[in-house]
């Protein structure tokens, strides 16, 4: 017998021993129709899980530039599951970073301008970019030369996979009756093996996917079910259902209010260069650049000076007015926004070289344009360009005028966390309070009602007194359970063989028909379990790698002294323990039964205790 047991597990880890082998011998042939045979291989069958399959659901074609970007990026779909594309379309925009759930474009081959994007799909079901702010994006990293050379190509595999991996979840989420079988990479193409599996339905808002949305709403819906099917009724009306039990199940109906009291920062601000931000007003603000002081840049015979200064909008709507009130020059200046020109002087000088005339005019040129700038200030990032033509000693100057509106606001929901069991047959309501008075008690109504109620919400400056009928209710609600009318079981004989039982011998007591107890002993003894290893052994390896990781900051290497890190990574060793290091690995720990708990409780507890440094509190330290 334990002879096949163990046979018996040898082959099923033999099929489910790690993710890639169950991949393999079960998901990939279940989603595509392939047969799957059972464990010992003596049977096999063909399963039917998927209403239609298509060995073409996406394809992904990657083409990197001379600049590191990913120039071109291909996407070719097929949205009917009959094995032909039905879409081909490229990126509009270069790939300079990737993230999870989107992409990051920049200036070719630098992380300036840069613009990020979350994967989305269109009405049509087609893949398409839609524009966010970055912290809406997750587990991003550079890929173009600002970052490193050839990362793309050196990386190949990585990038296909996180790059589709991101369009993937876009359609999953957008029709949850997709299911993506299998992914292959041959050079730069990422295929994906999908099949349509849930439900069998013809529209992708399926009920069965309404309950992730409405978690409240499956007991409600559940009840309704269980009461028309006949099956179920039979087992309920049976001898082993007819007992009844009651658990009593807390819940809350609130009112939950949140006052907006936005600030100039939360609107817009300034997030890199310029050299001042000059506040007037808790809603005014002007953004300096340049270099004022007279003759401050010394140009030589003729040299282009540029400053940058980078405005972070977060709420277009809230911008009253932003324009160029003041600008100047010595001896010619360029402003420009996210590339386009916008004014210049004492001359038009409309290109990116030297200007148009004679660089030293022996003036300086002042311009008081109060251009607009509304219509550039979407949500994003926006670069201010301010760029000087100085022969000998100069200045250059640039003044940003901002109102916002700071404006207080609110928003009010009713979060019902009772709609289940209200709508469930087998719960009714045994207690209520109501803003702290007492409407239900022991499922009866006490008949008193509170009167309306007046609240006061936020501090400070934005305060909100609203009047509402109740903000808070509490609720109790009884709910019939099944099975409880089922005698107790037995358990004086468990009692006995544990209690009276031991290594070698087996003790036993029986009740018989005519009531007598009989009790009785045998040897007893458990087979020879053999010898186990005292663990796994596996071995720690470690390798360089440049840190391209990127948040709203900017690539993280860049802000560090050195931004080759170092990657350590874990291989269970071989039979003949031996490591199986990966390309570039160097062996740190060698095979054996390592403990590494304390490094990770240190890894730990700096990353708790960094965000602890970064989070401003009024708590003591």
């Amino acid at each position: 017998m334990e002879d096949r047991a163990r046979a018996a597990a040898q082959a099923s880890r033999a099929k489910t021993g790690d993710s890639d082998t169950l991949l393999n011998t079960t998901i990939t042939p279940a989603m595509s129709g392939q047969p799957i045979a059972t464990v010992d291989n003596s049977k096999t069958f063909t399963p039917t899980i998927a209403c239609q399959k298509t060995q073409s659901l996406l394809e992904v074609l990657v083409q990197p530039s001379a600049s590191g970007d990913i120039g071109i990026v291909r996407i070719s779909q097929d949205k009917d599951f009959d094995g032909t594309f039905d879409t081909v379309s490229n990126l509009p925009v270069p790939v300079s970073g990737i993230c999870a759930n989107g992409i990051i474009s920049c200036a070719p081959g630098t992380w300036n301008q840069c613009k990020y994007f979350r994967w989305d799909v269109d009405s049509s079901k087609s893949l398409k970019l839609t524009q966010v702010d970055m912290p809406e994006l997750s587990g991003c990293y550079c890929v173009n030369n600002s970052c490193g050379a050839n990362l793309v190509w050196n990386n190949l595999n990585s990038v296909l996979g996180d790059l589709g991996g991101g369009m993937v979840g876009a359609l999953t989420t957008a029709d949850p009756r997709i299911g993506v079988a299998q992914a292959q990479i041959n050079g730069p193409v990422i295929d994906y093996v999908g099949a349509q599996s849930t439900a069998c339905a013809s529209d992708g808002t399926v009920a069965q996917t309404a309950y992730k949305n409405n978690p409240a709403a499956i007991q409600g819906d559940a009840a309704s079910i269980a009461a028309g099917n006949s099956i179920f009724q039979m087992v309920a009306a049976s001898p082993a259902g007819s007992g009844k039990a009651q658990q009593t199940r807390a819940c809350t109906i609130e009112r939950q209010v949140n006052v907006i009291d936005p600030q100039l920062d939360d609107i817009i601000a300034r997030t890199a260069g310029g050299y001042a931000t000059s506040r007037t007003a808790n809603n005014v603000a002007d953004f300096l650049m340049g270099s004022p002081p007279d003759n401050s840049l010394s140009g030589g015979s003729c040299s282009l000076f540029d400053f940058r200064m980078t405005l972070h909008v977060s709420d277009p709507a809230r911008i009253r007015q932003a324009s160029l009130v003041e600008w100047f020059a010595d001896d010619w200046g360029q402003v420009r926004i996210d590339g386009n020109l916008v004014d210049s002087g004492p001359s038009p000088w409309t290109t990116s070289g030297l200007p148009p005339g004679k660089c030293e005019l022996k003036k300086t040129y002042y311009a008081f344009p109060n251009l607009d700038l509304k219509p550039y200030l979407t949500k994003g990032d926006h670069e201010i360009w301010l760029r000087a033509a100085v022969s000998s000693g100069g200045e250059a100057f640039a003044d940003v005028h901002v109102e916002v509106d700071d404006s207080c606001g609110s928003t009010e929901q009713l979060v019902d966390l009772c709609s289940g069991y209200a709508a469930d047959s087998k719960c009714h309501l045994d207690s209520e309070d109501v803003d702290g008075v007492e409407t239900f008690r022991g499922g009866v109504a006490t008949g008193l009602r509170p009167l309306p109620q007046t609240w006061l919400f936020g501090a400070d400056r934005c305060t909100l007194q609203l009047t509402r009928d109740f903000f808070l209710r509490k609720r109790n609600y009884v709910c019939e359970t099944d099975n409880a009318a089922l005698p107790d079981p037995d358990l004086s004989r468990g009692a006995y063989i544990i209690d009276h039982s031991t290594e070698t011998l087996l003790a036993d007591k029986q009740t018989q028909a005519d009531g007598s107890v009989t009790t009785t002993t045998r040897p007893f003894s458990l087979p020879d379990r053999g010898s186990v290893p005292a663990c796994e052994t596996i071995c720690k390896t470690q390798a360089p790698k440049v840190n391209t990781a990127a948040a709203p900051s900017g690539v993280m290497g860049s802000q560090q002294n050195d931004p080759t890190g170092i990657d350590t990574f874990y291989h269970v060793c071989s039979a003949d323990n031996v490591c199986p290091t990966g390309p570039g690995e160097q062996i740190a720990s060698a095979c054996g039964c390592l403990d590494d708990f304390p490094e990770a409780v240190v890894m730990m507890q700096t990353v708790r205790l960094g965000g602890a440094d970064m989070t401003c509190t009024s708590a003591t330290p």
